[in-house]
């Protein structure tokens, strides 16, 4: 049946904890490496914002009374620490003069610039997709999504 007392909590971890190093590791028998993590959607919104108002050389303090957000919680959507509501992001793109179409696209931008200097794309047609141009058709980066 089970392998825990009735009264006690089973923890099912979302991901696998990382490998401990040793020398059992190391030879030819050694699992491959972990796949780097995809990056997380709240920093590189966060990365554009900062970006884009940097370089109108503008305080997080102006964005942020313009945008009618406070100032330490753009400082969090910045560094990626809160999942910004749509209001809030639109906000914020619309103090830095985008809208939130725009964000979108420099952010999806982003996420393919990131993600295509970790894994280079073979120059044949690919099962469920073709390649035209150095990207995959069909692939998890041909489209944006969004859900709330």
């Amino acid at each position: 049946m089970t392998d825990h007392a009735p009264n006690e909590a089973r923890v099912i971890p979302l991901r696998p904890g990382p490998a401990a190093p040793g020398p059992a590791a190391s030879g030819p028998s050694a699992p491959p490496a972990a796949a780097p993590r995809e990056p997380l959607w709240r920093h590189l919104v966060g990365d554009v914002l900062r970006k884009e108002r940097q370089a109108q050389e503008r305080t997080l303090k102006d964005v942020a009374d313009e945008a009618r957000i406070s100032m330490p919680y753009l400082s969090e959507v910045e560094r990626g620490r809160k999942e910004a509501s749509s209001e809030v992001l639109a906000a914020a793109a619309g103090a830095l003069g985008l809208g939130l179409g725009d964000l979108l696209a420099r952010t999806h931008a982003e996420l393919v610039r990131v993600t295509s200097r970790r894994s280079a794309v073979p120059a044949r047609s690919v099962r469920n997709g073709s390649v035209r141009n150095g990207s995959v058709r069909g692939s998890a980066h041909d489209g944006l999504c969004l859900a709330a």
